[in-house]
């Protein structure tokens, strides 16, 4: 007679605890959920502790520091689980350097920052970029750029002024850039966008009606809805005194790519934009766009992301702000508990988007 047996009475407490899968993962996001500690040594570690992992029997969990320190155990000196993880301590200087990149009225030297971060100034110009997608430089750039967009709308000094205030030492320097910096010359912005010139195509796609616009610089707008009329209104409300010219047969043919794109995100899309914002929303929009097709990130995770993991609400609106549906990608972005929240054009447009995105 053959009898059954449940291997499962053999496991050690620690191996019938969820947490040891996650243990033996590695898992990174398990950092800060709980700690783990070793009888034979008397020492507890993060999850992601580089160390050989103990024998099962040997190993407990703990869900805080405190909890293990209680229960007579140390602190390993090798992933220092009772202080910040390195992650969020580069965050937090990524963060300092930009609060000093902003205050400052010239860019600091590279060496300066890196200096007041304590590291390197190659590693620190790494992390710099991978935490807010720009360079040092390119980042005071936007940040001055936004400065300028701000005098000129004041509409209170003169262009020359404005380009000065905003910490750029050449206006002729400014001006080469201008185009870059406002999509347009400092004139035009200031006049709010007269004369410039923006053509525009309505299309149909599985989400509806789609409207893709572009100045010189690039695609500077991607609408989706169900009434073509609203849609050029409300490029009429975002350009209110430029030129909209329909677009011709071969811009048709630009809309045509977007369309594809919106049915087959896989494909990607390789077209200029002219993405237009602040320095903060530029970091946002380019964190969004590092989203693999098929993947989402919290609103939480891009603050992290960033270096702003207070900025959650931020977050949200710079994704509210996004004028590029699609292109940049602020669909992929839900909340903590993976429920889908707010999307300028329709919850249930971002639902299918998603839906084709990891159908891809």
């Amino acid at each position: 007679m053959n009898v059954a047996i449940d291997t499962a009475d053999f496991r050690t407490p620690a191996e019938r605890d969820p947490r040891w899968s996650i243990l033996l993962s590695r898992d990174p996001a398990a950092d800060g959920t709980f700690v783990y500690s070793v009888r034979t040594t008397g020492i507890y570690c993060r999850p992601t502790c580089p160390s050989r992992l103990a024998k099962p029997v040997n190993v407990a969990f703990h869900a805080t520091c405190e909890e293990a320190e209680q229960a007579g155990f140390r602190a390993c000196r090798r992933c220092r689980p009772n202080e910040a993880p390195l992650a969020e301590k580069h965050a937090a200087a990524i963060a300092r350097a930009c609060r000093r990149i902003e205050s400052a009225e010239e860019l600091p030297p590279l060496e300066d920052l890196a200096q007041a971060a304590a590291m390197s100034p190659f590693h620190f110009h790494r992390l710099f970029k991978a935490a807010t997608g720009l360079t040092p430089r390119t980042y005071g750039a936007a940040h001055r750029a936004k400065k300028v967009r701000e005098q000129l709308a004041d509409g209170r000094n003169s262009v020359t002024e404005a380009i000065y205030d905003a910490g750029f030492n050449s206006s002729s320097r400014f001006y080469e850039r201008s185009n870059d910096v406002l999509g347009m010359t400092p004139t035009a912005f200031r006049n709010g966008g007269t004369d410039a010139a923006i053509r525009f195509a309505v299309g149909e796609c599985a989400l509806g009606s789609i409207l893709v616009a572009c100045s010189e610089k690039g695609i500077c707008a991607i609408l989706l809805g169900e009434d073509p009329d609203r849609l050029a209104r409300d490029l009429q409300d975002m350009f209110p005194k430029a030129r909209l010219i329909g677009g011709d047969a071969t811009f048709e043919d630009l809309v045509a790519r977007v369309v594809g794109f919106v049915e087959a995100p896989g494909l990607g899309l390789d077209l200029p934009l002219d993405v237009r914002g602040t320095a903060f929303q530029q970091r946002v929009w380019q964190a969004l766009r590092a989203i693999p097709c098929g993947q989402t990130a919290s609103y939480a995770e891009i603050a992290r992301r960033i270096g702003e993991p207070k900025s959650v609400r931020a977050v949200a609106q710079a994704c509210a702000a996004n004028r590029l549906a699609v292109a940049i990608p602020c669909h992929r972005v839900v909340r903590t508990d993976g429920a889908l929240s707010g999307y300028r054009w329709g919850v249930e447009r971002k639902r299918r988007l998603i839906e084709t995105e990891a159908q891809a």
